[in-house]
């Protein structure tokens, strides 16, 4: 009997054994399952929403390595910077400026909402400082005031720099500001932003080195970087984060290891935490499968089109009446007798045989679109004449007595230009507005005309100078804008 119960003793210890063991290893199973499912769907998780959009560029070869939704407009909100640390970066190569150079800061700049680096409206920093905050903080306030310091104005800015992303072969790309504050019209795409970060590692090898600075020293702050992949990931050298509500968490980043090379793009992430984990994932996916070999020169540095002029079309009466259009300019001021180009500039180097250049121009280029080669002509500067460089602004019948009979355009220095067009008086009429319109802000202003020559026409440029640097022109400027009246100002 003992026997007997010893062995049902044994027998049940067995299958509770056997029981158990088989209980362990189901759930063995299913834990094992499902952290596959989750490293697996990560990214999916991502794509379901609906801001998400990302790519990863093979950035020797030009080849897609991984695409959701990549053509796909999205608010660029902070990635902006890129493109105006591009236009920076390549004044810089070109002479224009130097590290040293100050920027000033206006009271446009310094009201930017955060994040900011917080100088005061009428003092300056160093176009390095302004660089690194764009890299670090991605100050905002400073985004703009280089813009202002590059373009003459930041609306004028803005312009450069979407003829830029269609001299680099971003076709889908509009910029409206510096910084990438909130504008329903400021657009991108996953892929554009790739091409932009291709170019300015390849294009500016020698600063690109400012995107993976780490901290930034400035007075007694020690400002971090926000891009977080810096530093923590092998491999990752930048680039650029960015966030809006609209836009959702966005990241650029660039690794590079073993030879191998790509620009990843996220946009759209619910969170930062969410973007750069899903970011970390396509890096750890995607730069074992890049090649070691290929044509790192895969996007021409290309001289963008020229910045039109805005043409006004008026009366020759000092009321000006501008035509309105579907331009969507304010009616009191200069309507443009022509945007840019919106067609795509092809933006290839080498030649047509290279295998990485037509991988890249496959990948790129939206389907069914050709690149179109556009080569404008600027303005010939030699055809400014010397006899239209002083003109007697006057009204309809007399002189008025804010304006000088005899107005010489200034040698150098900083003007405003509020239009052209292509009737003198009309240009004539422009100023007189403006400088009723202005008042105070005006009130020391020289208004002059400069003719030049287009496409066989002559046409007349309506300005002011005589100002007192960048800022006072900067804010003149400003004032003439919330009187309805478009204007930039510029370096003559």
């Amino acid at each position: 009997m003992r026997l007997k119960s010893s062995a049902v003793l044994k027998s049940l210890s067995g299958a509770h054994s056997r029981k158990a063991g088989a209980t362990s290893f189901v759930r063995f199973l299913a834990l094992t399952l499902a952290a596959a499912f989750i490293t697996a769907t990560s990214v999916g998780t991502a794509q379901a929403d609906p801001k998400y959009a990302g790519i990863v560029i093979d950035a020797k070869t030009g080849k897609v390595l991984y695409g959701e939704d990549p053509d796909g407009l999205r608010y660029p909100a902070s990635l902006t910077k890129m493109m105006t640390l591009y236009l920076t970066f390549e004044a810089l190569s070109a002479g224009r400026i130097s590290l040293d150079s100050k920027v000033p800061v206006s009271a446009n700049a310094a009201k930017e909402p955060p994040s900011k680096l917080g100088v005061r409206a009428g003092g300056s920093i160093t176009v390095e400082q302004a660089i690194l905050a764009l890299v670090t903080r991605s100050a905002n306030d400073m985004a703009t005031a280089l813009g202002e310091y590059l373009g003459g104005s930041e609306d004028r800015f803005a312009r450069m720099m979407t003829a830029k992303a269609r001299a680099l072969g971003m076709t889908r790309t509009t910029y409206r500001n510096a910084n990438g504050l909130p504008n329903t019209a400021q657009m991108t795409t996953a892929r554009d932003q790739a091409r932009l970060g291709i170019a300015l590692r390849q294009h500016y090898p020698q600063y690109y080195g400012y995107f993976s600075t780490r901290t930034f020293n400035f007075g007694k702050q020690v400002i971090g970087n926000h891009n977080r992949l810096v530093g923590t990931v092998r491999g990752v050298d930048g680039i650029k984060t960015g966030y809006t509500r609209a836009a959702g968490s966005n990241l650029a980043t660039s690794a590079q290891i073993d030879g191998r090379s790509i620009v990843a793009v996220v946009l759209g992430g619910r969170s930062s935490a969410a973007r750069d984990a899903t970011m970390r994932k396509l890096v750890a996916t995607y730069l074992p499968q890049a090649s070691r070999g290929g044509n790192s020169n895969l996007i021409a540095q290309t001289r963008s089109a020229p910045i039109e002029e805005p043409v006004a079309v008026a009366a020759a009466v000092p009321s000006v009446a501008v035509a309105a259009t579907d331009s969507g300019l304010p009616h009191a001021g200069p309507v443009p007798q022509a945007r840019y180009e919106e067609s795509p500039v092809t933006a290839f180097a080498a030649s047509s045989s290279n295998a990485a250049v037509k991988a890249m121009e496959a990948a790129t280029w939206q389907k069914g679109k050709d690149p179109i080669v556009q080569a404008p002509i600027p303005p010939d500067r030699k055809l400014i004449t010397n006899s239209t460089k002083v003109d007697n602004i006057v009204t309809a019948s007399v002189a008025s007595p804010s304006v000088s009979a005899k107005s010489e355009a200034p040698q150098g220095g900083w003007v405003i230009q509020i239009g052209a067009s292509p009737d003198e008086n009309s240009a004539r009429g422009l100023l007189q507005s403006a400088q009723e319109k202005g008042g105070a802000a005006l009130r020391s202003a020289k208004p002059f005309t400069v003719a030049f020559s287009k496409d066989g026409s002559q046409i007349y440029r309506a300005r002011f100078g005589g100002f007192d640097g960048q800022n006072a022109a900067v804010n003149a400027c400003n004032a003439l804008k919330k009187k309805g009246v478009s204007c930039w100002a510029s370096l003559q």
